[in-house]
């Protein structure tokens, strides 16, 4: 007999409250290992913000210079879990932060591929801070450079940097950053004055420069002549873009010599009536008369399935200190640090010329990406060649460097802040 107020569970069977926590145990471990599963495929439910990459210690080459030649290994650069997303980053909203340890991937001296009006080092700069910058986007993390992987995107395809200086100087970039990971004899260097080639033999691979300073025709592209003589062929492309065919990855870009301070001459048609057929217009309506030349081109040429189009925004120039509040001083010259203020915009960034680009980008019909520097490089008032160049052919001497007048506060030190273009275009790729 039970004696009353006991109740007998019945024998094999659990009782309810520890098969009911049981399964709620169960089912929560389940949930967490669907979910995991899902954050490892990048398909969350939630939206997660890459977190910092830990990086390993690099390790140096036995190739000794000046400047530490970084060599890494590829698998302490890549953490699969964090894909950059450029459609959810806005890489131009961040901040420059110093960071001693980071070293360069390359220098002036290691790289053989420099022009000397980027090679501020071997030209007599001392300061180092500005190579040790490294741009942070506030709702991303913008992938490091990894010359290996960048290699192996690259494999078997063309690219091209089509445009001015600035272009020739974000080429130089790309170049030097992946060469030091070739063998010497499985690469090579073909320099001309409109289209130089490196090849990277070993991956069947070419990383190309094309200079058409305006993209359209002009009386000035090869010989160049005095500012107030140049006329643009607005309407004319095909003899320049039938370079440009059967390659993998356009990078564009054509922004400062547009800005000369005068009314663009422009003509239609043949340069046969020279200085009798041209008609002036303000800068801004030739720019988008030339761009729209350009975009036609891109939209009846460009197969979007074999062919990737970049359009690198302005490059800003930095020739009036009074923009970041330095009153006494000239130029950028003597500049050893970025500008700290959030969303600094100088005079040397034209607002007029990037929405002309935006709307007739925004009008085409083939993709067109945009490599979004402006922003980022506004701040860099100490990343210029300054006075650490050459002008016309000669390297600055000390009496030339100590007038601040000379500074060159258009093109940037290599390496330097076309490095960090360079890190946002492989991130897209």
């Amino acid at each position: 007999m039970i004696p009353s107020g006991i109740m007998k569970h019945p024998r094999g069977k659990l009782p309810l409250p520890i098969i009911v926590i049981t399964t709620c145990v169960l089912a929560f471990v389940a949930i967490l290992y669907v979910e995991r599963l899902s954050f490892l495929s990048s398909k969350s439910i939630f939206k997660f913000k890459p977190c910092p990459r830990k990086t390993t210690k690099p390790k140096t080459s036995d190739k000794k210079t000046d400047e530490e030649v970084v060599v890494v290994n590829a698998s302490s650069w890549i953490d699969d879990r964090f894909d950059f997303d450029p459609e959810e980053c806005n890489v131009a909203n961040g901040k420059w932060v110093f960071n001693h340890s980071i070293k360069p991937l390359y220098s002036d001296i290691s790289c053989p591929y420099i022009d000397r009006q980027f090679s501020c080092v071997k030209n007599g700069r001392n300061d180092s801070d500005y190579r040790h910058w490294e741009w942070q986007p506030e709702d991303c993390t913008l992938p490091r450079f990894n010359p290996e992987l960048a290699l192996r995107k690259l494999q078997g395809k063309r690219v091209l940097f089509v445009g001015d200086s600035l272009q020739r100087n974000q080429w130089e970039s790309f170049v030097c950053l992946v060469e030091w990971v070739i063998p010497h004899k499985h690469k090579s260097m073909q320099l001309g004055r409109v289209h130089s080639v490196f090849t990277a033999k070993a991956y069947n691979a070419t990383i190309e420069f094309y200079w058409a300073p305006y993209l359209v025709e002009s009386n000035s592209d090869i010989d160049i002549i005095d500012i107030k003589k140049r006329i643009i062929k607005v309407d004319a492309i095909a003899e320049r873009a039938k370079n440009w065919t059967g390659v993998d990855i356009l990078v564009f870009n054509t922004y400062v010599w547009w800005m000369s301070g005068v009314r663009i001459k422009t003509i239609w048609g043949s340069f046969a009536n020279g200085q009798e057929g041209y008609e002036e217009f303000d800068t801004p309506v030739a720019y988008k008369l030339a761009l729209k030349t350009w975009a036609n081109w891109i939209d009846s040429t460009i197969n979007p399935n074999k062919t990737r189009v970049f359009f690198t925004t302005m490059s800003p120039t930095h020739t009036r200190s009074q923009d970041w509040g330095n009153m006494e001083g000239v130029k950028c010259f003597n500049e050893t640090k970025p500008v700290r203020k959030k969303k600094h915009w100088g005079t040397g960034s034209d607002k007029r010329i990037m929405s002309v680009v935006a709307k007739v980008v925004k009008k085409m019909k083939i993709p067109v990406t945009f490599i979004n520097i402006t922003q980022i490089s506004e701040y860099r008032i100490d990343g210029h060649s300054s006075v650490y160049t050459e002008t016309g052919g000669k390297l600055l001497t000390e009496e030339e460097r100590a007038n601040p007048q000379n500074a060159d506060c258009i093109h940037w030190c290599l390496p330097g802040v076309p490095d960090t273009w360079n890190q946002i275009l492989l991130a897209m790729l």
